[in-house]
């Protein structure tokens, strides 16, 4: 019986590792996923030496352990494995982070950082990059609620894989994390005169459809941020960033990757 060559191995891997597995589609996903602890293997790309190139000049603490996990394999190859190659040219694969920590996680009490909430979102790519604002601003969290899931590989590849810095979950409306909701809604208080509590959940809706009225009903305070008069509505990450900047972060932002 002859040995796989190593780019054969590494792709009888992805085949066998792929049911379940989180897609890491390009380097800055793959950076922040082996940053944030990770478990990932394997990773691929059809130009090695351009990828360690980059590491060096953007994340060199992680070249040493790139030049070790990465297999290069035909470009054809990478294509037929990857629905749409990230213009960095690597992909990888990774475990999704255990369910029941994340739950601890976003119901532990006291919290130092709310969590958002997302209500029946419905654009993937807005999901990833209020993740990438949660984890950026030290939020304990991200919580849909909803048919799609955040894990997804469009909203993994949007949030640059900082879903391994945070506790990302799907749950029913009636199941989320225990604290007082802060719901996001035109007719709320300006958010300006509203401190936002560290243990708050932090309601956002649809651009089209806001806040379901489930949710508005249980609110404990409905808050509204300024809006120009006939200007309808907000991008659903530019109302998380507003609203987290309003919030404050954490003593102690980790610095940038």
């Amino acid at each position: 019986m002859t040995q796989d060559d190593p780019g054969t191995a590494a792709l009888r891997r992805w085949a066998a590792d792929a049911p379940g597995a989180v897609l890491l589609d390009g380097f800055h996903a793959l950076k922040h996923a082996l940053r944030f602890g990770a478990p990932v293997g394997p990773a691929l790309t059809s130009d090695k030496a351009s990828v360690l190139e980059l590491s060096a000049d953007l994340a060199a603490d992680l070249t040493d352990t790139l030049d070790d996990l990465l297999v290069e394999v035909p470009a054809a190859t990478l294509r037929e494995l990857v629905p749409r190659i990230h213009p960095t040219g690597v992909a990888a694969l990774a475990a999704r982070p255990d369910r029941r920590a994340n739950l601890d996680a976003l119901a532990r009490r006291p919290r130092q950082a709310p969590v958002v909430v997302l209500d029946n979102p419905r654009n993937l790519g807005n999901v990833g990059a209020v993740v990438r604002l949660a984890a950026g601003f030290g939020a304990t969290g991200v919580v849909t609620t909803g048919d799609i899931d955040p894990w997804h590989p469009n909203a993994v590849r949007s949030g640059a894989g900082l879903h391994y810095a945070t506790a990302v979950e799907r749950l029913p409306a009636d199941e989320l994390p225990p604290g007082p909701l802060y719901v996001l809604d035109p007719e709320g208080d300006d958010i300006r005169g509203v401190p936002l509590p560290e243990d708050a959940l932090l309601v956002f809706g649809s651009e089209r459809h806001g806040v379901s009225a489930e949710l508005r009903g249980r609110a404990d305070r409905l808050v509204a941020l300024p809006m120009r008069p006939q200007v309808s509505s907000y991008n659903l990450a530019t109302s998380v960033a507003m609203a987290l900047f309003h919030w404050g972060g954490p003593g102690t932002v980790p610095p940038a990757g």
